[in-house]
């Protein structure tokens, strides 16, 4: 089915179990590479080198940010461009994109190799810990020029139609970077930086074979001579800026938190709060995939001014991740003693307390999580940038950082229980911009 079609002519609620489902597979098995990495690692290199991992990752994943700008705020505009049939500026968007992407990941990967040392020491570790947590992230600073593209690849395939392609992909990465982590660290026996180099190989290698299409010119989106110009950029950087935010906002506020556990419970407390993200990490995809996939569909149909189509679309993936989300609240809560052992076999008695605790009152944050998230996704997917940006922000940095403050008498509880009242904050908000908007959302379709 081509990708008009599918986005117009599909029922709602059967274009999003086309498109959502796979969505969230190729999602949730895209992120399962930093859940195998934490597996491996913890298993294979103990509990100092798992914790040298969560205070390496804030860091990597600011190395991915910049592309990840890139690659979401072009497949907006590119989704709009092609919903109101203009072909050549969908084109010229996505080439300039992809140069964007690899030029960013030169750039942003020196500047992180050449600083890694100087951050993890300002983090506060010191000796094997410190060491540990350099080789991590230089491994991915020097790799970034080849895998950075891999996150705005996957929004190309899906805005051609190539859901399920999408999906395979990012199976296919996980599997091969599981594998080669295991021939890393169970066969060869390398060190911390065998995990990094493990799945930046299998990145590279899904670039290489699924990028083969668009330069095949197989695909809806062609390369072509690339046209920089200034409208182009700033929609790229506005429609882009959300996810940008978040995820440079929510890696200061990992930093911070780790900065502070460090000093309140040194390696024991760091380890636990990458339980929780490694937790965030299995949950937060699958969310993400569902209300993603759908971003070019919804983009697709604003474009097209199919209003009533937007709308229920949206109301498919509000209901989906609030399932999901209260599936999430059980299990985290029933299962906490599991889940910390999946990663610290040999966790002590002390550790397991500490961890059962933390995941007890970290899974009440998905009581409410669904709602500002499924409600940036929409403000993004219909070039709404300004509130998407406003919920990114407040989630990932304003509310913890605040709640830091508020809840500081409470010690470690209160870190565990940052991550609830950031939610149920975030939640108010989007309510409050849902309501503000909703003249502009029960718009009637334009004589269609």
């Amino acid at each position: 089915m081509d990708s008009a079609t599918l986005f117009t002519k599909t029922s709602p609620l059967r274009l999003f179990f086309l498109v959502s489902i796979p969505g969230a597979i190729s999602m949730l098995a895209s992120a399962l590479y930093q859940t195998v990495d934490g597996v491996f690692v913890g298993q294979y290199l103990g509990q100092t080198a798992f914790a040298a991992l969560n205070l390496a990752m804030p860091f990597v994943i600011i190395n991915f940010s910049l592309a990840d700008l890139i690659g979401v705020g072009s497949s907006v505009p590119i989704s709009l461009c092609l919903g109101r049939k203009q072909e050549e500026e969908a084109n010229n968007i996505f080439t300039c994109a992809w140069i964007l992407i690899v030029g960013a990941g030169i750039l942003i990967g020196g500047a992180i190799y050449g600083a890694a040392s100087l951050l993890i020491r300002l983090m506060g570790a010191e000796g094997e810990f410190a060491q540990m947590a350099v080789q991590y992230l230089r491994v991915y600073a020097l790799c970034s020029p080849v895998t950075t593209i891999l996150f705005a690849l996957d929004n190309y395939l899906r805005i051609c139609g190539f859901i399920n392609r999408s999906m395979y992909m990012n199976i296919f990465m996980s599997i091969l970077s599981a594998l080669l982590e295991f021939l890393f660290l169970g066969v060869f026996r390398w060190g911390i930086w065998g995990a990094a180099l493990a799945t930046c190989s299998g990145m590279f290698i899904c670039v290489l074979i699924f990028s083969v299409p668009f330069f095949r010119g197989k695909t809806l989106l062609r390369f072509c001579r690339p046209r920089f110009h200034g409208k182009m950029l700033r929609q790229i950087l506005a429609c882009g800026s959300p996810n940008f935010l978040n995820n440079i906002a929510g890696r200061i506020t990992s930093i911070l938190m780790n900065f502070i556990l460090v000093r309140l419970g040194g390696e024991t407390a760091v380890s636990v709060y990458g339980i929780l993200m490694f937790a965030e990490g299995f949950i937060q995809p699958l969310l993400y995939g569902m209300c993603d996939s759908l971003q070019p569909a919804v983009g697709y149909n604003w474009g097209a001014q199919k209003y009533s189509r937007v709308r229920a679309i949206e109301k498919c993936c509000y209901s989906a991740s609030a399932i999901l989300s209260v599936l999430a609240v059980f299990v985290i809560a029933l299962f906490p003693e599991t889940i910390t052992k999946l990663f610290m076999a040999d966790a002590t008695p002390e550790v397991i307390s500490m961890s059962v605790t933390a995941l007890r009152l970290f899974s009440l944050t998905y009581i409410t999580r669904w709602f500002s998230f499924a409600t940036q996704s929409y403000m993004l997917a219909i070039e709404k940038s300004l509130p998407a940006s406003i919920i990114s922000v407040g989630t990932a940095l304003v509310f913890p950082v605040l709640l830091i403050g508020l809840l500081w008498p409470l010690g470690l509880t209160g870190i565990w229980l940052n991550f609830a009242g950031t939610s149920v904050l975030a939640a108010i908000l989007s309510l409050v911009i849902l309501i503000k908007m909703k003249g502009e959302m029960m718009k009637q379709d334009g004589g269609s």
